[in-house]
C-alpha cells in the first residue's frame, strides 16, 4: 500500500510538471472549464427555474443535486477520466504491453496517470451550488448528515469511475466500444438532467441496478437533505460494492485474454 501512494504521489508530480512546462495547457482547461460550468448552469435554471416540485424535491434540492452531479464528475476529471478514456487506444494499439512488462500495478498507472488539475474550478463551483442549494432548501445540517453526503460522495466518485473502466474493458474483445461510450453518454446526460427519484418502474431498474447513473448525485443529496433511509445508504454501498467487484475482474478477465497488437 505504501509502495502504490508513493507511486501515484510521483506520478502526479511528472504529470503536473509536464503540464507547466507548456503554460497554456495549464491555464485554457480553467476557462475552459468555468465557461462550460457557467453555462451548464444556465441552462439548468432555464429548465428548473419555475418548477416548483419534483416528487417532493424543491428548487433547494434541485440545486443540491447538480452541484453534486457536477462535483462528482469534476472530481472523475480531475483523477483518473483521461487516464481511462485511453484503454482501448491502448489495447488496440498494442500500447498496453508497455504497462503490463512493468514492475507496477497497470490498473493503477493507467488511471493516475493523467490528473488533470484543469477541472480543480469545476470543484469549486460545484462546492458552492451545493452550500447555495442547502441554504435554499432550509436544510438543518447536521455531522451525520455531512459525513453521510461525503462518504457517499466518494463512493459514487468511485461508482463513476467503475462504470468507465467497465465499458472501455469491452475494448479487450471487440473492435471498436464507440457504441457503449454513446450508450454512456446519453445515460450520464439524461441522469445529470432527471434526479433518480423521478424515476420509476422499469426505467428505476435500469438507471439504479444496470446502469447507476441514477443514484451518483441522488442518494448524496437525500442524505445531505436527511431525506435518505439506511435501506437507501446500504443499498448504495451494496451497489458500488458490486460494480466495483465487477470492474476489476473484467478488467483481469481482459488482461489474461490480452493479444498484443504487436504480435
Amino acid at each position: 500500500m505504501k509502495h502504490n501512494l508513493k507511486f501515484i504521489s510521483e506520478l502526479i508530480k511528472f504529470r503536473l510538471s509536464h503540464i507547466m512546462t507548456f503554460r497554456l495547457g495549464f491555464f485554457a482547461p480553467f476557462f475552459i472549464n468555468t465557461s462550460y460550468f457557467l453555462v451548464q448552469l444556465f441552462a439548468f435554471e432555464a429548465i428548473y427555474g419555475h418548477v416548483d416540485s419534483i416528487r417532493g424535491w424543491g428548487h433547494g434540492e434541485i440545486l443540491i443535486f447538480i452541484g453534486t452531479f457536477s462535483l462528482i464528475d469534476a472530481l472523475n476529471m480531475t483523477i483518473c477520466f483521461f487516464g481511462v478514456i485511453s484503454l482501448p487506444d491502448k489495447i488496440q494499439t498494442g500500447e498496453l504491453d508497455l504497462y503490463l512488462t512493468k514492475p507496477v500495478n497497470p490498473l493503477l498507472r493507467i488511471t493516475f496517470e493523467k490528473v488533470d488539475p484543469g477541472a480543480i474550478p469545476l470543484l469549486i463551483f460545484s462546492a458552492c451550488i451545493v452550500g447555495y442549494g442547502v441554504r435554499e432548501s432550509g436544510v438543518n445540517l447536521s455531522y451525520a448528515n455531512i459525513i453521510g453526503y461525503l462518504f457517499l460522495v466518494l463512493l459514487m466518485t468511485i461508482l463513476y469511475y467503475d462504470m468507465e473502466l467497465l465499458i472501455r474493458c469491452f475494448a479487450f474483445f471487440v473492435f471498436s466500444v464507440d457504441n457503449l461510450m454513446k450508450i454512456e453518454n446519453t445515460a450520464v446526460d439524461l441522469c445529470l438532467k432527471i434526479p433518480g427519484i423521478a424515476f420509476y418502474g422499469i426505467y428505476k431498474f435500469v438507471f439504479y441496478c444496470v446502469l447507476p447513473y441514477g443514484i451518483i448525485a441522488t442518494l448524496p443529496t437525500q442524505a445531505v437533505t436527511g431525506a435518505l433511509s439506511a435501506k437507501g445508504f446500504l443499498f448504495g454501498v451494496a451497489i458500488v460494492c458490486i460494480f466495483t467487484f465487477f470492474a476489476l475482474s473484467f478488467w483481469t478477465y481482459g488482461v489474461h485474454r490480452y493479444e498484443s497488437a504487436s504480435s
